[in-house]
């Protein structure tokens, strides 16, 4: 192998080994304890290069690799209840590269002592000579670095002379073999530790698929029940979700923060055109305009989901399929016209990681206001070699539909559960995406497996996509004018306390200029017009069929008010509109009292539950972290059934005897452990849908 390869792979490996070993390192250990010598065999023998593993220290049956890493022995390392591998590991992750080439482990020799030690006893010798070559193994930039003495020897070994005397500095020949083991050893660990995480990832999956699967059979034996209980469930979950979120832009700093600084990263203006062209931009202006988007996206989802919530709580009372089939294809249409705007904002995130490489602005065109981005290229190329990046591709394009959706975004969850090192490596901004895209490509399979769900109709049901479609495009037309800099710029000011606040009051103002109300009011005023318009039709309908016997269940109406433009209709709104706002309005001050439920009774648990929870529910400002895998097994002593979903999705079902009701769904984080603002969601949804606090929980 060429030596700068060599030394190069080395660096890496032992940065991804270590990274790997500090988010892993416990659950590692944990994992490794539970398996047996067979399974524990079969990790270390898939975790090799061949397959295989050496039997024994003496092994000669692979050839020289013996000499080299001998080690790495099923007779050692698959010991029952041996923690061999596990302190190799740490050993191998803890410490520099310089340390392991000094000192080995377990009063072993250091790998520079074992490849002296085989040269002498055992003949080992490197193939090429390397006549004057020397290697450094000094930790820094020249770990591994080549010296060949071709002019000035004696100026050039009169340098290394103090690195030789410390051992540090080695004739070629042998320092070649010392980078061979610490990369065989580095490859070896790191691959088996995720094979360690495989096993136990596999046989989850594999009870994720079956429970799914009874699930389906379940919602397919009972249609009524899909509808009214399980498909209503799923979709107020998530709103409540999008409404947690929205609520956290203006209690948390570090959430409006995060999300501002997504928007600003993937603005299509960083994208080159079909010339190699990237737009100008203003020097404060894009900020602005990120604030601007990521609120904009926030309220849309959220009052998206409301609507689908309405719409979807009465199905079940229609009892003619004319009344029946107004309200589906409503809420068909809507379900797809979220699938498509949550693919832009995918299509976004992924082309601000690869720029050019798969992704191209097409110069002076817009949906929507914005700049438009299109795939280039074929992801088939990526096919069986990138898989995780295939998939997310194929999410993209314009002419996969839901159902094929939901193909790539399966395996993209499979991918997920098989490959946790991997999904550490997934951009925050890219994994949230997949997540939001993974939900409505769910929900949608859902409504056509629980019934006779119509297609996309471009011509009917669109009176909400058309409206909102058009709302959307006009904000995003005038956003060019707005000025947040005082706010924005620079980002980390959003970082201070009260500044959210005045940010998005700023913003409203903004919108109300040239909108007429505020984001919230605008999208609210629409989709509450669509429900009086559908109840005005379904009145219709129903005096139209012969079987009216049953009726139906109006929805909440509120007559709109007629103007002569759109800003003006909102203003004449805010005029008419009562103290009281609608329960359908989303708007930043109906976040300001959630409903809690009330405190339960104490409950009694075990010394690291109880932590688990005092940190959550915790007031300090430094309110620390808590690993996921122990929120897991926190959840799992109060005997909730954890259910991993798509992407990085986690519902926690209570059991009947606490008498809880809802189960609660978690977006697991996209490192391995819950810090920072995700304490504060993860601790206002378990407060607000159980009454938990710090005092429930008490330690026997």
């Amino acid at each position: 192998m060429d030596p700068n390869v060599l030394r190069e792979t080395l660096l890496k490996s032992y940065q991804g080994f270590a990274d790997n070993y500090r988010h892993f390192g416990p659950r590692l250990a944990q994992l490794w304890s539970e398996m047996g010598p067979t399974q524990r065999a079969r990790v270390a023998n898939a975790g090799t290069i061949k397959g295989r593993a050496l039997k024994h220290r003496q092994d000669r049956s692979i050839g020289q690799i013996c000499d080299i890493i001998p080690e790495w022995n099923l007779r050692d390392i698959a010991a029952a209840d041996s923690d061999y591998l596990i302190r190799m590991m740490e050993h191998r992750a803890t410490n520099s590269l310089e340390h392991q080439y000094r000192v080995g482990f377990d009063n072993l020799r250091s790998d520079h002592e074992h490849i002296v030690h085989m040269m002498r006893t055992r003949n080992l010798r490197h193939p090429n000579p390397f006549k004057d070559c020397y290697v450094l193994f000094k930790d820094g930039d020249e770990y591994g670095k080549t010296y060949e003495l071709s002019k000035d020897k004696g100026a050039v070994l009169a340098e290394l002379r103090p690195m030789m005397d410390a051992g540090l500095c080695v004739p070629k020949s042998v320092g070649e073999l010392v980078l061979e083991r610490q990369n065989y050893l580095l490859a070896f660990l790191n691959d088996t530790a995720k094979q360690i995480l495989n096993e136990t990832a596999t046989k989850q999956s594999k009870s994720i698929y079956e429970a799914q699967e009874q699930n389906l059979s379940e919602l397919s034996a009972n249609l009524s029940m899909s509808i009214d209980s399980f498909i209503l469930l799923y979709a107020l979950q998530h709103r409540d979700h999008l409404h947690d979120n929205l609520a956290q832009f203006c209690r948390e700093p570090a959430v409006l923060h995060k999300h501002v600084h997504h928007w600003f990263c993937s603005r299509p203006e960083l994208i080159p055109d079909e010339k190699g062209r990237r737009l100008p931009t203003h020097a404060t202006k894009p900020m602005s305009i990120a604030l601007f988007d990521a609120v904009h996206c926030a309220v849309q989802s959220s009052i998206i989901w409301s609507y689908l919530c309405i719409l979807l709580g009465p199905l079940s009372t229609f009892k003619t399929k004319t009344t029946r089939r107004i309200v589906l294809q409503e809420i068909s249409n809507i379900c797809h016209f979220e699938y498509q705007r949550m693919q832009a904002i995918l299509k976004r995130q992924l082309s601000s990681i690869s720029e050019s490489r798969w992704f191209q602005r097409v110069s002076n065109a817009y949906d929507n206001g914005n700049a438009r981005i299109i795939l280039k290229g074929k992801p088939e190329a990526l096919a069986g070699n990138e898989e995780r990046y295939y998939f997310q591709l194929r999410l993209c394009q314009a002419e996969v539909d839901p159902r094929k959706a939901l193909e790539y975004s399966t395996k993209l969850r499979t991918i997920g559960l098989l490959s946790p090192v991997d999904r550490v490596d997934l951009r925050e901004s890219v994994a949230t995406a997949i997540w939001n895209t993974g939900v409505i490509i769910e929900f949608i399979d859902l409504l056509s497996k629980a019934g006779s769900m119509p297609t996309w109709n471009r011509h009917k049901g669109q009176r909400a996509v058309m409206r909102a479609v058009a709302l959307e495009s006009r904000l995003n037309e005038s956003k060019s004018e707005i000025d947040l800099s005082d706010f924005v710029v620079p980002i980390d000011k959003l970082k201070e306390p009260g500044m959210p606040l005045a940010a998005l009051q700023a913003l409203d103002a903004f919108t109300t200029e040239k909108a007429g109300a505020k984001l919230g009011v605008l999208y609210q005023d629409i989709f509450t017009d669509c429900i009086f318009e559908l109840q005005e039709e379904l009145v219709v309908q129903s005096e139209r069929d012969v079987d009216n016997k049953a009726g139906y269940i109006p929805f909440p109406p509120e007559p709109p008010k007629a103007a002569e433009s759109p800003a003006q209709e909102r203003r004449q709104k805010e005029k008419t509109r009562p103290q009281q706002s609608s329960k359908y309005e989303i708007s930043f001050a109906n976040f300001e009292a959630i409903a809690t439920a009330p405190a339960p009774s104490p409950f009694k648990v075990k010394a690291a539950t109880a932590e688990v929870f005092w940190t959550l529910f915790g007031k300090a400002e430094a309110r620390g972290s808590i690993p996921w895998a122990n929120f897991e097994a926190a959840m799992a002593e109060l005997k909730f059934s954890v259910i991993p979903k798509f992407g990085s999705v986690y519902t926690f079902y209570p059991t009947e005897s606490m008498f809880l009701g809802k189960s609660v769904t978690f977006h697991r984080p996209h490192g391995p452990r819950i810090e920072g603002h995700l304490l504060l969601e993860f601790a206002q949804r378990l407060n607000r849908l159980y009454g938990w606090g710090k005092d429930t929980f008490q330690v026997v």
